[in-house]
């Protein structure tokens, strides 16, 4: 039996049918072509083109909706912003003191040579180059001070360590925003010295206090037995000179006295002629002369 010579009866609508699976596919052809010839890039971000024949494209494209070749070309979109980055290291001072140092480095790939940190590094570049250098470099910089350095020259450390890992993270293809030491933490040797040097020079100053106490006490002491004996003298000479001195002192102290016991809540009984003060001495006295 000859196949080629059956005919096929025809089907009513089939050209009709035909032409609608023709334009379904034509359809979501366009649809899927739409869909994915666009792509955005968002604030604070760059975008790089891969293309299926030539690789990656050197272009890079900045903020926006940009156009590519559906399954041909894909986008591989970066974060250009700065991206904090937290490290601690443990190294070796030059008085052989071990530090634990933690740095905060802020990061950023540079835009213009996105393509070639790309090819050399790939998306996740910091995880590859930030550790292996900012490690290195921390322990280059450590071992150039004294463990005391460390401490009185923290600003000149941490200029020491930018400088140096913004030349090696520059052939990278990374900049760095800012570089900062966030902790320092010595043995527990070296603390222990540092806290006892402290205790001393306290004790140090402490003493040094008291020494300065007991001379100033006793220029106060001379000063004082001075300034009595002087006292004395004047009132030797005032006596001396002139005995109703004694009477105006004795006055005074009457004075003094009756101001208290007038003052007290106390009942005080005294002799109508003397009062306690002895004013009638006064008066014998006056009567004399």
């Amino acid at each position: 039996m000859n196949l080629n010579k059956v005919k096929m009866p025809n089907m009513p609508g089939g050209g009709a049918a035909s032409a609608l699976i023709k334009l379904g596919v034509v359809a979501g052809l366009g649809i899927y072509g739409v869909a994915n010839s666009l792509y955005n890039v968002e604030g604070g971000h760059r975008a790089i083109v891969f293309n299926r024949i030539g690789g990656i494209k050197d272009e890079v494209y900045p903020e926006g909706t940009h156009f590519i070749l559906p399954w041909f070309e894909r986008p591989v979109i970066y974060d250009v912003r700065a991206r904090p980055h937290l490290v601690e290291s443990t190294s070796g001072s030059r008085d052989l003191q071990m530090v634990k140092i933690g740095l905060r480095v802020l990061t950023r790939p540079v835009a213009d040579e996105l393509p070639t940190v790309y090819r050399t590094l790939g998306q996740n570049y910091n995880e590859r180059v930030l550790p292996s250098i900012i490690h290195e470099t921390l322990k280059a910089v450590v071992a150039q001070f004294n463990a005391s350095q460390l401490l009185t020259q923290r600003e000149n450390v941490s200029r020491e360590i930018r400088k140096i890992l913004t030349e090696r993270a520059a052939s990278f293809n990374i900049a760095l925003d800012d570089v900062s030491i966030t902790s320092l933490t010595f043995g527990r040797e070296f603390t222990a010295a540092i806290e006892a040097k402290q205790v001393a020079a306290q004790e140090a100053e402490r003493a040094k206090f008291v020494v300065e106490k007991a001379e100033q006490d006793k220029q106060s002491a001379i000063i004082r037995a001075q300034g009595e004996a002087k006292s004395a003298q004047l009132i030797g000479e005032a006596i001396a000179n002139n005995p109703a001195f004694i009477t105006l002192r004795k006055i005074e102290a009457s004075k003094d006295i009756a101001h208290i016991l007038a003052a007290s809540t106390n009942k005080v009984y005294l002799k109508s002629d003397e009062l306690l003060l002895n004013l009638h001495d006064l008066t014998s006295l006056a009567a004399q002369k």
